[in-house]
């Protein structure tokens, strides 16, 4: 799992039929100060998450085949859950 922000949508006129009706988002991974930022991924929106939002996210593809509910599905990421606040305590 990953926190990361949702900063864009994909919109695809033919993709696999295991996208039919779910909306893809383009998320960047979120990363603390001194850290490499890793690449934005599509994710499969689980959460109804919209631009803008912090998001929990799954990037292990049997999880999220069982998280949408097709077992042979083509996916790898989904967005299982929107975070309302963030603490980080240093130690």
């Amino acid at each position: 799992m990953i926190i990361g922000k949702v900063v864009g949508t994909v919109v695809s006129t033919i993709k696999h039929p295991a996208f039919a009706g779910r909306k893809l988002l383009l998320v960047r991974p979120l990363h603390l100060p001194g850290e490499k930022p890793e690449d934005d991924f599509l994710a499969v929106d689980a959460a109804h998450a919209g631009i803008g939002d912090t998001v929990l996210v799954c990037q292990e593809g049997n999880s999220t085949r069982q998280v949408i509910g097709i077992p042979n599905a083509p996916v790898r990421s989904s967005i299982v859950g929107i975070i309302d606040s963030i603490s980080l305590i240093r130690q």
